[in-house]
């Protein structure tokens, strides 16, 4: 196994490099104030520079080529597959690019912070129009080298082995039954009375309650903690998870949900397997089965009926200054399933949400397939909420093109993994409750039995498996997706 050992090596010490690039990135999305930005981008760029350099070292192809050869057991196969995948998705790439591409990103998203609020499309689309010519080019060498699309071969990054092709039959298929549902529940809801916020909720007591059900979801501490950032996100390493969330001292119920979604997130990152640390085996599978994770806990578990009762009193004592009534079961259960389309993403309800996603999907896949430009964007955005929401962004870009923090870095073919996850989420969970009593186990505040199935079929696992392997472990079959339809049906109506 000397080859392979090479290897485990060389790929620890990337890791230990990457360690302090995400570190560096939850700083200046949380901490650093905006002076030190210019700085910080080109110490970033120069580490990713680095970061790409050891990644496409000249030994490594001699040294995957001996390893192959080797004698390993299948968890070791496993382990110099990925490490091979890693290996070949960065060698495509010049080094030039890759720095240029990560200047050019954090100019970006920093100067995005500022000109979303100002509802400034000129400003950021200065900077954006370099961001997509810098992606289109990473997108084409990519194509050219694997003979995908270039969409596809972005997609491949976040989601291996998945296509176009099969992102629009299965979206497809979702909006040929969602919006009719949609507009069942909208009209089932018209006749219900709902108390919504409108009170001030003080972050002070915002921040505890997330504590609160952070602990109550089996958050480390001791590797982890919550800041505020303008988007929310989890981020950091395994043995050290930053998540952040953002308040709105007159809505609490976002921030709240915000959290739990990325909890969901840092728990799969706390539970990779220890083994396999700093090796491309012991990362999240993809970012469909990492957004699986982020919705099984706050779609799942965060707005079932169980869990909302675990709430309810939590926040009474938490908000003694607040309306009482507000926070009891029944209208917070009203609140937490809520159907209402809206501008915003991540403020969306579990029904329209996916709507949302699948205006990004289209917007990007064409955007890096050349079909259409950046300049066309607003328009085209605003064409499709209205296609599928119902709802005009014309003028409105913070609202509309420039609320999101995914394209100001290129990370083009990302957007597809939250609906991804909602699927699997809704999979995932089918499976566990035919072994794990999971309305017991949150009842009792006691939600052992549900980490413990989902460290044993997913977090555990790491990238040992494929996706489709993955899934078909935990659940005896690959992706189906009636299982969220069935879902959305049993809670809605």
């Amino acid at each position: 196994m000397e080859y392979y050992t090479k290897l485990v090596e060389h790929y620890k010490t990337i890791s230990n490099f990457g360690h302090l690039s995400a570190i560096s990135g939850w700083d200046a999305a949380a901490m650093m104030p905006s002076g030190g930005n210019e700085a910080r981008s080109q110490a970033m760029a120069q580490l990713s520079l680095h970061i790409h350099q050891l990644s496409t070292a000249p030994q490594l192809g001699e040294w995957f080529d001996k390893a192959q050869s080797e004698s390993l057991n299948s968890e070791l196969s496993a382990s110099l597959r990925e490490m091979h995948r890693t290996w070949q998705l960065t060698t495509v790439v010049p080094e030039q690019l890759v720095k240029a591409k990560s200047l050019a990103g954090s100019k970006c998203e920093h100067a995005w912070r500022t000109q979303r609020g100002d509802n400034d499309w000129n400003g950021f689309s200065a900077n954006f129009a370099e961001v997509v010519n810098l992606s289109r080019q990473e997108a084409q060498i990519r194509a050219d080298a694997t003979g995908l699309t270039p969409y596809d071969a972005m997609l491949n990054i976040y989601e291996p082995g998945t296509t176009t092709e099969q992102l629009d039959k299965l979206f497809g298929d979702l909006t040929s039954w969602l919006p009719d549902l949609t507009q069942q529940v909208i009209d089932k809801q018209s006749q219900e009375k709902v108390l919504m916020p409108n009170e001030r909720y003080s972050i002070e007591q915002q921040n505890k309650l997330g504590l609160e059900v952070m602990k109550l979801l089996g958050f480390d501490f001791n590797h982890g903690r919550l800041d505020i950032s303008s988007h929310p996100f989890c981020g950091g390493v395994p043995s050290d998870v930053r998540i952040t969330t953002r308040y709105d001292e007159q809505d609490f119920t976002q921030s709240l949900m915000g959290i739990v979604h990325e909890t969901g997130h840092a728990r799969y990152e706390q539970g990779l397997p220890n083994g396999l640390s700093g090796l491309p085996a012991g990362e999240a599978r993809s970012m469909g089965i990492h957004e699986s994770q982020s919705l099984l806990f706050e779609m799942q578990l965060g707005r079932s009926n169980e869990f909302i009762n675990k709430l309810s009193p939590l926040a009474t004592q938490l908000f003694t200054e607040n309306n009482a009534a507000t926070f009891e079961v029944a209208n917070l259960q009203k609140i937490y399933t809520r159907v209402q389309p809206g501008f915003i993403r991540v403020d969306a309800d579990e029904l329209t949400y996916p709507a949302h996603v699948i205006l990004r999907y289209e917007m990007e896949r064409d955007l890096m397939n050349g079909v259409i430009e950046y300049q066309d964007i607003p328009e085209l955005w605003n064409i499709k909420m209205q296609q599928y929401l119902g709802l005009s962004t014309q003028g409105n870009f913070k609202d509309g093109c420039m609320q999101d923090i995914h394209w100001t870095d290129g990370s083009f073919g990302y957007f597809p993994s939250y609906t991804l996850g909602a699927m699997y989420a809704a999979q995932f969970m089918a499976a566990m409750k035919q072994t794990v009593n999971v309305d017991e186990a949150v009842r009792s505040g006691d939600l052992t039995p549900i980490f413990h199935w989902l460290s044993e079929n997913i977090w555990s696992k790491g990238s040992l498996l494929t996706t489709d392997e993955l899934v078909k472990s935990a659940t005896g079959e690959v992706l189906n997706p009636l299982y969220f339809q069935q879902h959305l049906r049993s809670r809605y109506l």
